[in-house]
């Protein structure tokens, strides 16, 4: 147990824990962030197996053409000179495959996305102007999106922007069937779902991979081992092993957190990276009124994942500067809603960058989507590095049933990949869950609803009047919108204009 009185305890290193220690770290605030896990940097954790590295949630990664918003928060944060990243292919960063053999390409920045669309609708030309135009114009009504204070269509003063559904506005400017699929086909990136997406989360992603599409070189971790170091160059300390469980009060407000190893740690205020409901469990329900617990608790989060990882023999297969979305079927704003029977339904693919420029890849990592209750029988396992703890021979076999499902589907797309194969790997919801922390596996946290959204938005405020929410959950998932979210959370206690107008200038 350590005495010291932290301006700011951080629990959890996800993305969002991060850079909002390390820019309070910058103010001159004293901040500890505690991490449960063995690495830190929750969804930006690496693994390695057979001398290749696989990222385990970030594979790619948008906004970082200079200028753009990420690569400027980078920029700010002192990290963007350090990070090893390669540009996908300008011409096809992401590329739609279909059963009929069918492909579409989306390309990078807005010219070349739009030109190649109209090769293929030619006759489509209004209705993907109007898409293009569209998504810019909601990415507007989000100021901080685009480091600005304020705008005149901000979403607060116009909530109904948040409750347009995505797959209703596609539908709206186009009646081609095909355009519309492929308008919607990058869903796995937010796990979309025709009847409930927004079109502000399609549009704020979207937006920004077609403004700069890159690959970390040697997996994501490279982020949070600068970010961790910059936040120890401010004077700030991160702990490991640390799983918080509970928490003392005086007078109302948090006097420490508790950890399951019994060390106690005490703050002026709290900052919480975890999931909602699980900040609930830990910082007390007692604490939180019952209609906010109640509305935490029926929230839906996110579909998980079945992922593979496959290591090659030398120069046998090619390095790809692109993704692959590999669709059996043409509906692809239900694939979410798979039957066993049909799965998988859609195979995300992408081959990490290869060292030395070469023309083959070392491994392929391939994802799609797997439903939590599949994994239930074993769900009171619990596995990661720091806790040891096989889950049983069904299990493996369970794996390794899906395992021959997904390699032969493969095998179709990639013809020859098996040959190629060195070794397979494999991890389901709950491995997830496990080293991540959400209950079920959640892929990116909490699931927005156009049909009812104010029930999925989270305030980064908390009825405890020390306690505060920071990542993911507060706009959008992944690397840029947890960013994004952390400094709305760092607004509680930084002048947002100042703060804006510093990641502006920082050069």
């Amino acid at each position: 147990m350590s005495d010291k009185i932290y301006d700011f305890v951080i629990v959890g290193s996800g993305m969002g824990g991060l850079v909002t220690s390390v820019t309070l770290a910058m103010e001159g605030y004293s901040v500890l962030v505690l991490e449960k896990n063995h690495q830190i940097g929750g969804s930006l954790q690496v693994f390695s197996r057979d001398k290749c590295i696989f990222d385990t949630g970030v594979h790619y990664v948008g906004s970082l053409d200079e200028g753009e918003n990420l690569h400027q928060i980078f920029k700010y944060l002192g990290i963007i000179n350090d990070l090893n990243i390669h540009k996908l292919d300008s011409d096809g960063f992401d590329i739609f495959r279909f059963p009929d053999g069918k492909t579409y390409k989306f390309g990078q920045g807005y010219e070349k996305f739009k030109e190649i669309l109209k090769n293929d609708f030619p006759n489509e030309s209004h209705a993907i102007d109007a898409f293009c135009t569209k998504i810019q114009d909601v990415c507007t009504s989000f100021p901080l999106y685009n480091l600005e204070e304020d705008s005149p269509q901000n979403y607060i003063d116009n909530p109904d922007i948040l409750s347009e559904n995505a797959w209703d506005f596609i539908s709206s400017i186009t009646e081609d069937p095909i355009l519309r699929v492929i308008l919607y086909a990058n869903g796995p990136l937010y796990a979309a779902e025709k009847d409930k997406t927004p079109l502000f989360v399609l549009a704020l992603i979207t937006n920004s991979y077609i403004k700069g599409s890159y690959r970390f070189v040697n997996g994501g971790s490279q982020i949070a081992k600068l970010l961790t170091k910059k936040l120890r160059q401010f004077g700030g300390e991160i702990i490991k092993h640390q799983d918080v469980i509970s928490a003392n009060y005086e007078n109302d407000h948090i006097k420490s957190v508790i950890t399951k190893e019994g060390k106690e740690f005490f703050g002026k205020n709290f900052i919480s990276n975890i999931h909602p409901k699980r900040t609930i469990e830990v910082f007390g329900e007692d604490k939180f009124r019952a209609v906010y617990k109640n509305r935490i608790n029926k929230l839906e989060n996110t579909i998980s994942s079945f992922m593979l990882y496959i290591s090659f023999h030398e120069n046998t297969f090619p390095y790809f500067n692109c993704n692959f979305y590999d669709y059996n079927t043409y509906n692809v704003g239900d694939v979410v809603n798979y039957s066993k029977e049909n799965w998988p339904e859609i195979l995300f693919s992408c081959t990490p960058v290869p060292p030395k420029d070469s023309k083959y890849a070392e491994s392929l990592a391939v994802m799609t989507y797997m439903d939590f209750n599949e994994v239930a029988e074993w769900s009171e396992s619990f596995n990661t590095i720091a806790t040891k703890n096989r889950r049983g021979e069904t299990y493996e076999e369970f794996k390794r049933k899906k395992e021959e499902v997904i390699l032969k589907h493969l095998e179709v797309r990639f013809p020859g990949i098996n040959k190629a194969i060195k070794n397979v790997y494999s991890s389901t919801p709950l491995t997830y869950r496990d080293y991540i922390g959400n209950e079920d596996g959640a892929l990116y946290g909490i699931k927005k609803n156009s049909n009812n959204i104010l029930n999925s938005t989270i305030n980064p405020k908390t009825r405890i009047p020390n306690l505060f929410l920071t990542g993911q959950n507060l706009i959008f998932h992944g690397v840029l919108g947890a960013t994004i979210g952390a400094l709305v959370t760092c607004f509680q206690f930084v002048d947002n204009k100042y703060l804006i107008d510093k990641i502006k200038a920082a050069n």
